[in-house]
C-alpha cells in the first residue's frame, strides 16, 4: 500500500476491493500537485477561464494528455518494481497515449503496473545468473526491449480496451438520456468519472446533446449531468470530518480546487481508496439531476471547468439560485451517505484510542524498565559500600 493511502487490514472481499482501490489511488495521490497545477492553468487561462490567455492555455492539453498519464504510470511502476519499474512504465504508457486523443488515465493505471510486473518477473528469473561485468548491459537492454514491446502491445492491445469501455459507457448514457431516464444516468456517469473517463463522457456524449437541446429551448440540463460539483464536494467533506486521519489534512485544498476550480479529478482518488463511497457519489448525482429535472433549470453552455463559478456564468437567466440549491442538495446527500459508509469516523476514533493506549502502555513499560534499571544500579553500588 502506498504511503499516501491508509493501510487496509483483513482478507475478505471488502478488504481486497479496498486494497485494490488503495493501490489505484496510490498511483494518483502522490501526483495531486500536478493535477492542481493543471487545474489552475485550466481555470485561469482557457478561453472560458477567469483570465483567458491563448499562449498559456496551450499548456493545458499537453499536461492532461501526456504529463499526467506518464506520472501516474511512473508512480504505479515504481510501486511494483522500484526505479526500473517506473522507467519501463513510463515507456509503455506512451503506447496508450498516442493511440487515442483522449486522456488515458485508466490506460496508465493498467499498463504502468503491468509493465513493471513483467520486468520484475524477468529480473527475478535472471537474479544471480548474470556474469560479473555484464549486469549493466543486461539490465539496460532488457528494460529497453521490454519497454518497447510493452509500448507496442499497449498501443494495439490496451488502448482499444479503454476506448471500447469509454464507448460502452457513452452509449449507455446516451440510451438513458434519449429515454428521459436522466437520474439513472448517474449509475454510469459517476463510476465512469472515478475511472477518469469524465471528459470522454462529457465532451463525447453530453455536450453535443446539450448543445442541440440548448439551441432549441435556450438551455439544457444535460450540461449538468457530469459537471455537477455537488457529489464531489460531499465526498471531500465526508473525508474532512470522518476520513482516515492521515488523509484529512489534504481535504480542504482538494475542496477548493474541486468546487471553486472545477477540477473534479482531485476527488477521484479518495473514492478509489474506499470504493464503497461510489454509492454516495451515485446517490448525490442522481439527487442533483432529479432536482434539476423537477425545477426545469438548465445551463446555456457547458461549464468549463465544472466549478460553481462557471455555473454562475453559464446558468440560464434566473436559474442560478435554484441550481445552487440543487448542487448543495446533491452535496448534502453525498456527504451523509459517505459519512454513514465510513461509520461517521467511529473506526478512526477506535484506532486513535488504540494508538493512545498503546503509547501509554509503552510509556509505562519504559518507565518500569527505567525504574528497574535504576534499582539494579543502586543495589550494585550499595553492596560494595556495605562490605567496606
Amino acid at each position: 500500500m502506498s504511503e499516501f493511502t491508509p493501510t487496509v487490514t483483513g482478507t475478505g472481499v471488502r478488504a481486497r476491493v479496498q486494497r485494490f482501490g488503495g493501490f489505484l489511488a496510490g498511483m494518483v495521490m502522490p501526483n495531486i500537485g500536478a493535477f492542481i497545477a493543471w487545474g489552475l492553468i485550466t481555470a485561469l487561462f482557457i478561453p472560458t477561464g477567469w483570465t483567458p490567455n491563448e499562449t498559456v492555455a496551450s499548456l493545458v492539453d499537453p499536461i492532461i494528455l501526456y504529463l499526467l498519464p506518464i506520472l501516474i504510470a511512473y508512480t504505479g511502476g515504481r510501486m511494483v518494481h522500484g526505479q526500473r519499474g517506473a522507467v519501463i512504465a513510463s515507456i509503455a504508457v506512451m503506447g496508450v497515449i498516442v493511440a487515442t486523443d483522449k486522456p488515458q488515465f485508466l490506460g496508465a493505471m493498467i499498463v504502468g503496473p503491468l509493465a513493471a510486473l513483467l520486468l520484475k518477473q524477468f529480473d527475478r528469473a535472471l537474479d544471480g545468473r548474470i556474469k560479473s561485468g555484464f549486469e549493466m548491459l543486461v539490465n539496460n537492454f532488457s528494460l529497453g526491449i521490454f519497454g518497447g514491446a510493452m509500448a507496442i502491445g499497449a498501443y494495439f492491445g490496451i488502448a482499444p480496451l479503454t476506448s471500447g469501455l469509454t464507448t460502452i459507457l457513452g452509449n449507455g448514457v446516451d440510451f438513458l438520456v434519449e429515454r428521459g431516464l436522466l437520474p439513472l444516468a448517474s449509475l454510469l456517469i459517476e463510476p465512469a468519472k472515478i475511472l477518469f473517463l469524465n471528459n470522454a463522457i462529457n465532451q463525447g456524449v453530453l455536450t453535443p446533446l446539450g448543445i442541440d437541446q440548448a439551441a432549441e429551448s435556450g438551455k439544457s440540463i444535460l450540461f449538468m449531468l457530469e459537471s455537477n460539483p455537488g457529489p464531489g464536494l460531499g465526498i471531500l467533506l465526508a473525508f474532512l470530518f470522518f476520513g482516515p486521519r492521515a488523509i484529512r489534512p489534504s481535504a480542504p485544498a482538494a475542496i477548493i480546487v474541486q468546487f471553486f476550480g472545477g477540477i473534479h479529478e482531485i476527488y477521484f482518488p479518495y473514492v478509489l481508496m474506499k470504493p464503497i463511497l461510489l454509492i454516495g457519489a451515485v446517490l448525490g448525482g442522481a439527487t442533483g439531476v432529479g432536482f434539476f429535472l423537477l425545477t426545469g433549470v438548465g445551463l446555456v453552455a457547458s461549464p468549463s471547468p465544472g466549478s460553481i463559478i462557471a455555473y454562475a456564468l453559464v446558468a440560464a437567466p434566473g436559474d442560478f439560485p435554484v441550481i445552487l440549491v440543487g448542487i448543495l442538495l446533491s452535496a448534502a446527500v453525498s456527504f451523509v451517505v459517505c459519512s454513514f459508509l465510513m461509520g461517521f469516523g467511529r473506526k478512526e476514533k477506535r484506532e486513535a484510542a488504540a494508538e493512545d493506549d498503546a503509547a501509554q502502555a509503552q510509556a509505562l513499560a519504559d518507565a518500569q524498565a527505567a525504574t528497574a534499571a535504576n534499582k539494579a544500579t543502586s543495589k550494585g553500588t550499595a553492596a560494595p559500600s556495605a562490605s567496606n
